[in-house]
This record gives structure tokens, C-alpha cells and sequence, in this order.
């Protein structure tokens, strides 16, 4: 069937913005990638008589990255509505995330809604497939400290070890708080079939919405970080201690992302914003720490429960619009999460300026040696 006159002029208008979307999308990289590596080599110095304060700045600058990367999405109507507990309060706090994973947008959704979190992005590390160690943000994530796991079975023991061992190194040396995982260990659409077969060969839950999580990484995580043990489970922090190393994990936040009519969001739509304006919704549920078992078989069905529950919250989203209310209440609360623009354009102006002065500082010297 032949466009029509309107229709035409859409299609020409969503391809002409994506087309200067992408152009944009690769200066702001070409800018803000480099100036970071770069300010982090000036700084060498700061990172030998006080690397407390290094990381700290970097952890500003990784900020102001995410930031950017959120302002993308949010610039083409992509927002985020947030339900369930405040996850505010516990901002400052040691805490494992786990969510379930859809897509690549999940990523960008979590950067976003996590911004006005107080320090969270500043202090957060990711766990996140090694594929994502050779992308663009791939260097940013290595200098970081996040940490890149290749899924399979072949490689399950070697990761696990050296997972535990990057923790040990780094988490508290660089003052981390919230660690990020999707135990799913994949992307629904590629996961869902193998998951619900293996449920039904071992008469576990049947899952459509979320897959059954894979337990290696949260069981290394909680074992590493989790307070002292008492009664298989972990025991919460001592309160009037000012160490975060000795209290270790406090929370486990259990974050549920929905998208609009189950289509997810890609990081190709973040980018070139070819669909309309939507919204993501994201639901948060806390637990305290020692509320988490953590012997094998134990926790495994505790993280089962929690996807189970899960797969009954977005059946409900995608039923009805929403999530359903807190037990006890009869209505579900949600807040819009908004970011400030002046903010992003005064961080997209500093990462834009920054590389236009490293740009100008290489081409001195390049005059003045060649």
C-alpha cells in the first residue's frame, strides 16, 4: 500500500532525527570517553598519596557518563515510573540489585532511575556479560571496576573465582555500596524456552514473563560481602560501627523492570528514538540482609520465591497497567522520575568542552614535536 503525503513526511522526519541523534550520539562519545581516560591520567598522582579521593572523582565523572547516556533516552520521551518501597533511605548503604533482564535497555533504564539516588551510580558496580568489555562504555566499565562474566558451563568455575577475587580487590578498596547483577544470566527472549524446560524436568515454577535465575554469582556475592553468618543466614551489620567493610551488605533490593505492552526498550531505540515517547516502569522491594539465607539449597529457593514473585508482579502490569498495591494496602503508589535538564546540559557542555581542550592540547605538542 502507497504512503500517504503525512505518512511520508513521518518516516522522513523519525529517519532525518535519527540520523542527528546518531551523529550527536557519536560526538558525545568521542568527547566524554577519552576526556575520562584522561583526566583519570593527569590524576595518576592523586591515586598514589590518596586514592580514596581519586576514586572518588572518578566516581563523579562515571556519574556524569551514565548521566549522559540517561539524557539520551529521556531527550526522546523515555521516562521512568517508579513503584513499590523507597530505596532512598538505604542510598548510603551496602546492597546486591537484583533484576530480571528483557534487553539491553534495561541497562540504560537502570541508569536513568538511578541518578537521583544520591550517590548510588557514583559507588555502584556492575556485573554484566563480557561481550559489553568491547563496546564503546567497555573501557569506562573496566576502569571502573565492574566486573564482565562469560556465561556456560565450561567457563561457570573459572568465572565464580574470579569474580569472588575482583571483590576482594575492589569493592572495598574503591569504596563500592550497590552491586548490580541480573542473575537470569541472559535476555528473556533468548533464555525462556531452555528455563521453562528446565522447570518442567524438575517440577520447578513455570515461568513466561521472567526465566528461573542462575545462582553462582549471587551466592559468590553474598558470601563475599554478607555480614558474619548466624543460623545460615546473613546477619545484619553492627549499627554503631563506622566500617563498611565490617558490616558488609545490609540489603538485597529487588528491582523489576516492565515495559509498555511487553515490547522492550533496546539500546538501538535509546539511541536513535525511533518509537514514540513511553514509559518504563520499575518496581523496587527491599530486604533486609538477614532475611537471606545463605546455604546453597536454601538460598536458591529464597532467589526462585523472589522470581516467582516477580513473574506474578508483571503479570499483573501487563494485565492491568500497574503493579499491584503493598500487601495491607489498597492502592499502588507511583512517582514519575524526572531528571534536571539544566544538569545534563551543563554535563553534556563540560564532556563536549573537555574533549575540545584535549583535542587542542594533542595538537600542540603534535606541532611542536613533528
Amino acid at each position: 500500500m502507497a504512503l500517504t503525503l503525512g505518512q511520508a513526511w513521518r518516516l522522513g522526519w523519525i529517519l532525518l532525527k535519527a540520523v542527528l541523534r546518531f551523529i550527536f550520539m557519536i560526538m558525545n562519545n568521542l568527547a566524554a570517553i577519552p576526556s575520562y581516560v584522561l583526566y583519570l591520567i593527569v590524576l595518576q598522582p592523586v591515586r598514589l598519596m590518596d586514592s580514596r579521593t581519586f576514586w572518588h572523582i572518578e566516581g563523579v565523572m562515571f556519574k556524569w557518563l551514565l548521566a549522559m547516556v540517561s539524557s539520551w533516552g529521556w531527550a526522546a520521551g523515555y521516562t521512568v515510573m517508579e513503584w513499590g518501597d523507597d530505596v532512598r533511605p538505604i542510598s548510603e548503604e551496602a546492597a546486591v540489585v537484583i533484576a530480571n533482564h528483557q534487553s539491553t535497555g534495561d541497562v540504560c533504564t537502570l541508569m536513568m532511575c538511578l541518578q537521583d539516588k544520591g550517590t548510588v551510580v557514583r559507588k555502584m558496580m556492575w556485573l554484566m556479560d563480557h561481550v559489553f568489555k568491547y563496546t564503546n562504555f567497555g573501557l569506562v566499565s573496566l576502569i571502573h571496576g565492574d566486573f564482565f562474566i562469560r556465561q556456560g558451563k565450561a567457563h561457570r568455575d573459572k568465572q565464580l573465582f574470579l569474580l569472588k577475587d575482583h571483590l576482594d580487590k575492589y569493592y572495598h578498596s574503591r569504596d563500592r555500596k550497590w552491586i548490580v547483577l541480573f542473575p537470569e544470566g541472559g535476555f528473556l527472549r533468548k533464555r525462556r524456552e531452555t528455563s521453562q524446560s528446565f522447570s518442567k524436568k524438575y517440577n520447578l515454577p513455570f515461568l513466561k514473563h521472567v526465566t528461573l535465575p542462575r545462582m553462582g554469582a549471587t551466592e559468590v556475592i553474598l558470601k563475599s560481602l554478607g555480614p558474619q553468618q548466624e543460623n545460615g543466614s546473613l546477619a545484619a551489620g553492627d549499627a554503631t560501627s563506622s566500617a563498611s567493610k565490617s558490616r558488609g551488605l545490609q540489603w538485597v533490593i529487588d528491582i523489576t523492570i516492565a515495559y509498555t505492552k511487553a515490547r522492550p526498550m533496546d539500546i538501538q531505540t535509546w539511541i536513535l528514538a525511533y518509537r514514540p515517547p513511553t514509559v518504563t516502569h520499575v518496581h523496587y522491594r527491599i530486604y533486609p540482609i538477614k532475611d537471606v539465607p545463605i546455604e546453597t539449597e536454601p538460598l536458591t529457593n529464597w532467589l526462585y520465591q523472589r522470581f516467582v514473585e516477580k513473574e506474578e508482579l508483571l503479570a499483573h502490569f501487563y494485565e492491568t497497567g500497574a503493579f499491584p498495591p503493598p500487601k495491607g494496602q489498597k492502592e499502588a503508589v507511583s512517582k514519575e522520575m524526572t531528571l534536571d535538564p539544566v544538569w545534563l546540559f551543563l554535563i553534556q557542555s563540560l564532556a563536549l568542552a573537555s574533549g575540545y581542550m584535549w583535542y587542542n592540547i594533542f595538537q600542540y605538542f603534535y606541532y611542536v614535536f613533528f
